[in-house]
């Protein structure tokens, strides 16, 4: 039998899979309003060069307290749909599970799926949500909690908590602090239904945009566009998948070399214009920051990691990759410190 919203604990089964998703879970797994029953997750995947089998951040927090772990390939498979109802669920909760769940999935549970979303909806339904809005230079974010349906993020909406994006927030800050708000929010979901107080609010369509996944070309820096857009990028894809671009060092060791990849760690946008300087041109470094031209002012990197290589701010990338140049920057309008190696 279903518990009643008399009933202090729900039976709960949890589906995710990265580390956003397994934050919520430890919170729920902590909460004496429910019982976690089992955890969906993606199979392990071939990691690292040995292309050993790895689990998911969702796997591991799952078996460290020993809740059963399910992860089929898919639900195509009939068997699959009828071990998750076999367990009974009062409640599915899904955040960031990987898998788009049919309606006989979503049908399953006593009370209704729910579903931890990275953004306010409607705006960024979609698998990159975070990335999205921190590229579009928004100032805020949030956690949505809301009713599953078939549709991409489309489900009525129940809760949600707003988060302010600072201009230097990068998208690996603002994930982890997203993902704090995450369990809490579904707690108090749940809490809000047991009393009777859950409101239900319907998206609007028409205010609906779309977060793409990401790839790695998404990382690939146009120095052409205003430094703003530049940072915004920047900070988007930081730490993963990462903003690169390619420069090619003008000395003799490079000749008939492939240009060099550059990751680029978020740092600030310079006061100074750009000046005569050619997008992307590396132009020296100042107080440690790496300075490159943008179309209107010079972007100041805090660090840039070559290929193969460790992180260097500034002074160490001049120092080991600039101090030979053949074609030193001549720009009067340089901001380089001109100091020692």
């Amino acid at each position: 039998m279903a518990a009643t919203r008399e009933d202090r604990r729900w039976r709960i089964v949890f589906m995710g899979t990265p580390d956003f998703a397994s934050t919520t879970l430890e919170y729920l797994q902590e909460w004496d309003g429910c019982d976690v029953i089992g955890v969906y997750t993606q199979p392990d995947r071939p990691c690292g060069r040995g292309h050993k089998l790895k689990p998911s951040p969702v796997k591991e927090a799952a078996l460290k307290h020993s809740i059963p772990v399910f992860q089929p390939l898919n639900f195509k498979d009939k068997a699959d749909v009828e071990l998750l109802r076999s367990l009974k669920p009062d409640f599915l909760v899904v955040a960031a599970y990987g898998l788009i769940l049919p309606q006989e999935v979503l049908d399953i549970p006593a009370v209704m799926p729910l579903n931890v979303h990275g953004s306010l909806l409607p705006k960024y339904r979609g698998a990159a949500p975070i990335q999205r809005c921190i590229q579009n230079g928004d100032i805020a974010t949030g956690i949505t909690i809301m009713k599953m349906e078939a549709g991409l993020d489309t489900g009525p909406m129940l809760l949600q908590q707003a988060l302010g994006i600072a201009w230097n927030d990068y998208a690996g800050k603002i994930h982890d602090e997203l993902a704090a708000m995450g369990g809490p929010l579904v707690m108090e979901t749940i809490s809000r239904y047991q009393e009777g107080r859950l409101a239900v609010m319907t998206q609007d369509d028409e205010l609906a945009t779309y977060a793409a996944k990401l790839t790695k070309k998404d990382g690939l820096i146009d120095w052409n566009k205003d430094a703003k857009e530049v940072h915004n990028q920047i900070r988007a894809m930081h730490p993963s998948p990462g903003a690169y671009f390619f420069w090619q060092p003008d000395d003799e060791k490079s000749e008939g070399k492939e240009p060099l990849r550059l990751v680029v760690t978020p740092g600030k946008v310079s006061d100074k214009d750009s000046g005569n300087y050619t997008p992307g041109t590396i132009i020296g470094e100042s107080d440690g920051f790496l300075e490159i031209a943008c179309k209107d002012k010079i972007y100041l990197a805090e660090k840039v990691k070559p290929a193969g290589k460790k992180d260097m701010d500034g002074r160490a990338f001049m120092c080991g990759y600039m101090s030979n140049l053949r074609t030193q920057p001549t720009n009067t309008e340089s901001l380089s410190s001109g100091s020692d190696c």
